[in-house]
């Protein structure tokens, strides 16, 4: 009678446990609070693991799904330390898994230094995973050893479906860069070599939500030849007179989807690039920065291209541009059905501006003789609900260029745009656009023809 006793004591036991581990289903948000490894010291942490039985992998596996946790590859996450082989063996072992959506994941309460560091695919499973809540450093600029082929920090190509979440941090160091550029620029050289933070390349079904990204060297973020992006919820900054770091650059891409975020830099919001289509932008608050762009578009006559943008319910506020088109003189191309819709404008030096004569100072186009009349077309743009107060007297510029036969089918509808100093007169430039406008303040004349 005691035998039977303690083997129905043991299967009960049994059955509450299996019922209790079904409940918390691994890679949830719960399942990774109740792990709360963060809240552990380095050996506490490190005996947890154990305990759980990560393997000879240093990960968790269960119901076919792997947790592939950089610390256990040897990553120290000081901050001074170079972590880079530790994640980029640890991304290898990722990409190997075969089954489920297996995991990497980014312990809370680390900084790890990477140098440069590509993670490529593509990895055997149809979908991986990257459980962010640590900081990613930069190495300080003069950390980099001299390498002449700077252009990217963190590089992730040829992945499908790669999921990036969490509540970590990108810090790329960017003040030392900023510093070497500006003193080149007092001898002439505007062209100034510096890595962009995080760079996408053909990345279709990429989601990027919840990071923080600070102060990098150039831009931020960049996607290129990527397919179906999802990119939210994240906080972008760097001061205002950073150069050249804009938040989100996107070319060559289609179907990507913007939204929940801020971003203030020292350039653009979010600039799309050539090759862009299908490119939706909602609920961005920018500021300060030099707006959303579409472009710039066709420098030293090349042809670009950009359709289908989409920017809604966003703000601006104090920035050197809101809603902006611009293209270099010669090029060849098209920027057409784009619609800007429930803007607000706070204090912002150019609310509304296409220029079709752009300049960037640090490239100078060089263009042929034969090439110079040609211009990229801008149509079917649409203005609508923008609202909002101009710190310029010029709320409204149209620089078009007749070459290109100007731009056309401009639409304004219920535009209204008053000074942010009281008194100041509001004046438009409009210069061969042509299209229609309705309910507009200030009026933009050569539209009502």
């Amino acid at each position: 009678m005691a035998l039977q006793g303690l083997l129905t004591i043991s299967v009960f036991l049994l059955l509450v446990s299996s019922c209790s581990c079904s409940r918390l289903q691994p890679w949830t948000e719960d399942y990774f609070d109740a792990l709360d490894f963060g809240s552990f010291g380095d050996e506490e942490a490190a005996g947890t693991a154990d305990a759980l039985d990560f393997g000879s992998l240093g990960d968790e596996e269960a119901a076919g799904t792997t947790l592939i946790n950089v610390m256990h590859y040897g990553a120290v996450g000081n901050g001074q330390t170079d972590d880079s082989q530790a994640f980029i063996n640890a991304w290898r072992d990722l990409c190997t898994v075969d089954r489920g959506v297996p995991t990497l994941y980014i312990p809370a309460g680390k900084t790890f230094l990477l140098g440069q560091v590509q993670f490529q695919g593509p990895c055997k499973a149809s979908s991986v995973h990257v459980k962010f809540e640590g900081s990613l450093t930069a190495p300080l600029g003069t950390g980099w050893g001299g390498n002449a082929g700077l252009d990217t920090w963190i590089r992730f190509e040829y992945i499908s479906n790669l999921i990036i979440e969490g509540g970590g941090k990108i810090d790329g160091q960017g003040s030392a860069w900023w510093t070497t550029c500006a003193k080149a620029r007092q001898y002439g050289k505007f062209h100034c070599q510096r890595p962009t933070a995080l760079h996408f390349h053909s990345c279709n079904g990429l989601q990027l939500s919840g990071l923080t990204h600070l102060n990098s060297a150039q831009n931020h973020i960049s996607l290129s030849g990527s397919n179906g992006v999802t990119i939210s919820n994240l906080y972008i900054i760097a001061p205002e007179d950073s150069p050249n770091t804009d938040g989100i650059d996107i070319s060559t891409s289609s179907n990507v989807n913007i939204k929940n975020s801020f971003i203030g830099t020292g350039d653009d919001c979010i600039a799309i690039n050539g090759g862009s289509s299908g490119i939706n932008i909602t609920g961005v608050s920018c500021g300060p920065g030099h707006g959303i762009s579409i472009g710039s578009l066709g420098q030293n006559g090349a042809y670009e291209t950009v359709e289908e943008v989409h920017v809604e319910n966003c703000s601006f506020k104090g920035t050197e541009n809101g809603a902006r088109i611009k293209t270099w003189k010669g090029g060849r191309g098209y920027a057409r059905k784009i619609l800007f819709q429930h803007i607000n404008f706070i204090n912002v030096k150019n609310p509304i501006i296409i220029n079709q004569f752009y300049i960037d100072k640090n490239n100078l186009p060089q263009l042929a003789d034969n090439n110079y009349y040609q211009e990229i077309k801008v149509s079917d743009v649409t203005y609508s609900d923008l609202h909002g107060t101009s710190a310029n007297d010029i709320a409204i510029n149209l620089n078009c260029n007749m070459d290109g036969g100007g731009c056309s089918n401009i639409l304004m509808d219920d535009v209204r745009i008053t000074p942010a100093v009281p008194g100041m007169k509001l004046n438009v430039i409009c210069n061969n656009a042509y299209g229609k406008v309705t309910y507009t303040t200030p009026n933009v004349l050569c539209l009502s023809h």
